[in-house]
């Protein structure tokens, strides 16, 4: 099984990341968010539960976080160039996320986009898709650290 490695960033570089993923991205199709928050965004998100996700902060205080809805979910927006790069959660002590496919460098030729409401599920049910969906034991460093 091979392994795709994908790298991306927000517009001003200050927060870049590597995805990893089984998954081709041919076959992939990114996850777009019908809420306003990610309607205005432009976001679509990929996660592969079986994957690697690392976020690393390139210059230190760069990296917002912002909540909303049920605040579970952490937004990673660049408190510069204001793209948000991804999303993560904390459960049990471990760090889940998804990627914002339109953050991702290049024309990886990703599937058709999908549209997807969480909002109209509870909270206790965005939780169980997360766990399910989304990639686990996030890293998130600061190249300063």
């Amino acid at each position: 099984m091979s392994t795709h490695s994908l790298h991306g960033s927000c517009h001003c570089a200050r927060l870049t990341l590597r995805y990893e993923t089984a998954q081709s991205p041919a076959d992939t199709h990114p996850r777009a968010c019908d809420c306003s928050f990610c309607r205005k965004h432009g976001a679509a998100y990929l996660s592969d539960p079986a994957g690697s996700l690392s976020l690393i902060e390139r210059e230190p205080g760069s990296r917002r976080e912002y909540r909303q809805g049920s605040e579970n979910a952490r937004f990673q927006v660049c408190g510069h160039c204001g793209a948000l790069v991804a999303v993560l959660f904390e459960h049990e002590g471990r760090r889940y996320g998804a990627v914002n496919a339109l953050c991702i460098d290049g024309d990886p030729g990703f599937g058709e986009f999908v549209a997807v409401s969480p909002q109209k599920l509870n909270p206790d049910e965005k939780i169980a898709r997360w766990l399910q969906a989304w990639v686990p034991d996030v890293a998130v460093t600061s190249a300063g650290a």
